[in-house]
């Protein structure tokens, strides 16, 4: 298996040298070749399969440079139920009307980004501890990928991690998960300004090149290659424990914002999973509603980022959507470079009038949105029919799934996160307080560690220059 870019500039490259690596150098985002496809009777041998079990068969075929033992056991010493709670890791269960929920966010940070970011982690610690290398993580997050990253990577060795957030951008239980992590291998930069400007910041730093070798600086964002083909896991995971047979189809809803979790989706229906529909549900910031809609891709400016009670999906501009458009595009790299210069330049593309427009709907995604009137309604709908309390974003994606019943197939609704990140929420909804796992209760009076600074990349250089004293 070989790595290129989506813009078509950088050489084959296997995983473990892509691994540690956020942008390609040519400033896209990398992806595979060629996407392995299952034929029927390997689909079938995975059925029966454990989650670590699963796992191997998957991610294997995309890491044919690691040695099968050792990846054997970082997927076994990431997968267990110590860690998550199950032996199934991603258990699915039933809702009502032919929905079930992807249980993907009994983690160590409550959230689905745990699934992906604890092999992550353990990946790093792997290559790193074969190559004596140091990483500095840079990421960006919403929410729920810093404590995810953080978890993962709290105290070991030659990592540190620079998690930057938008200040009074996250949840107060999101912000203190993070930030009351003291380890000294932990830094969070708080920055002034929405999800979007870190996620700009990451870039910046990314695309320069000199810094980036200097500093030895990784991501741990969407971005990186081995979180989305870990995240493929739980689709087939989910699909196995849905269905009797593999004739059969289903649908999943995702509630999506910087699409990594989604394109996960579209990388096993490409495998050849049985997927019909992936159904992409946004809140208020609807930028991929509206493009799966009508073919435009419009990104908000910072100031026009409305602030949700589904607060992870506050994202316009959405990192992993390029690896859409460059399956869209047949694979071209000349012509996806060509589309991001427009959205450099005036904001966005329109595919209308295009060839691209019409093979969208080979790519079977759905899309809708959801307000705060939305979640709190579906909320109380589903603990009203199931003792069950969702989470927003959840809320969101059963939402959007409910507008697309009646349907052929069964549709499984991807959980973003336990609602105690949410109590506010929750309690509006139901009147009750979220519950709280036992080690999370109080966590917002623990004491905290954090650096605020502008929205600047000169000014998160600067920390990253004094942290690491080069």
């Amino acid at each position: 298996m070989r790595y290129i870019s989506t813009r078509g500039g950088m050489e084959p490259r296997t995983f473990t040298e892509i691994l540690l690596e956020g942008l390609a150098p040519d400033g896209g985002l990398v992806v595979p070749d060629a996407v392995p496809r299952l034929t029927a009777d390997e689909l079938t041998a995975l059925r029966p399969l454990s989650y670590p079990d699963l796992a191997f068969e998957v991610i294997r075929r995309f890491a044919d440079d690691v040695a099968p033992d050792d990846l054997r056991e970082v997927i076994d010493r990431t997968y267990t139920e110590e860690s998550f709670g199950s032996e199934d890791i991603t258990p699915v269960e039933p809702l009502f009307d032919g929905l079930s929920l992807v249980c993907t966010s009994n983690g160590p940070s409550l959230a689905f980004k745990d699934v992906a970011m604890q092999f992550l982690g353990n990946m790093f610690a792997y290559v790193l501890g074969r190559t004596g290398q140091e990483l500095n993580i840079l990421g960006a997050t919403s929410g729920d990928t810093g404590g995810a990253a953080i978890y993962a990577m709290r105290g070991k060795t030659r990592i540190r991690v620079f998690m930057l957030s938008p200040l009074g951008r996250t949840s107060a239980f999101q912000a203190a998960q993070m930030y009351s992590v003291l380890d000294e291998n932990i830094h969070n930069i708080v920055v002034r300004g929405v999800f979007d400007d870190c996620q700009d910041i990451v870039k910046a730093i990314g695309e320069d090149a000199p810094f980036k070798a200097r500093y030895s600086i990784g991501t741990v964002n969407s971005i990186n290659w081995a979180r989305v083909i870990a995240q493929s896991v739980y689709y087939f995971k989910a699909y196995f424990a849905a269905t009797n047979s593999n004739a059969e189809q289903v649908s999943f809803a995702v509630p999506s914002g910087n699409f990594g979790n989604i394109y996960a989706g579209q990388i096993a229906r490409t495998m050849g999973l049985p997927i019909a529909r992936l159904i992409l549900a946004t809140n208020e910031n609807d930028v991929l509603d509206e493009f799966f809609k009508t073919g435009r891709y419009r990104v908000r400016a910072s100031a026009d980022v409305t602030a949700t009670s589904s607060p992870s999906m506050d994202i316009s501009k959405a990192s992993n959507f390029e690896r859409f458009v460059f399956d869209l595009t047949g694979r071209d790299g000349v012509r996806t470079r060509s589309l991001y210069e427009q959205v450099a330049l005036e904001g966005g593309f329109d595919l209308n009038g295009t060839d691209l427009k019409s093979q969208m709907t080979d790519f079977a995604v759905v899309s809708g949105s959801s307000t705060h009137a939305d979640r709190l309604r579906t909320i109380r709908l589903v603990y009203e029919r199931t003792g069950r309390i969702i989470d927003p974003h959840t809320a969101d994606g059963v939402k959007v799934a409910l507008e697309h019943r009646p349907s052929a197939h069964p549709i499984l609704c991807l959980e973003t996160a336990l609602p105690a990140k949410f109590g506010d929420t929750i309690t509006e909804a139901l009147g009750i307080d979220a519950p709280r796992p036992r080690d999370a209760i109080a966590i917002e009076t623990r004491p905290q560690r954090f650096d605020t600074v502008d929205n600047d990349p000169a000014a998160v250089r600067r920390l990253i220059v004094a942290v690491t004293g080069l």
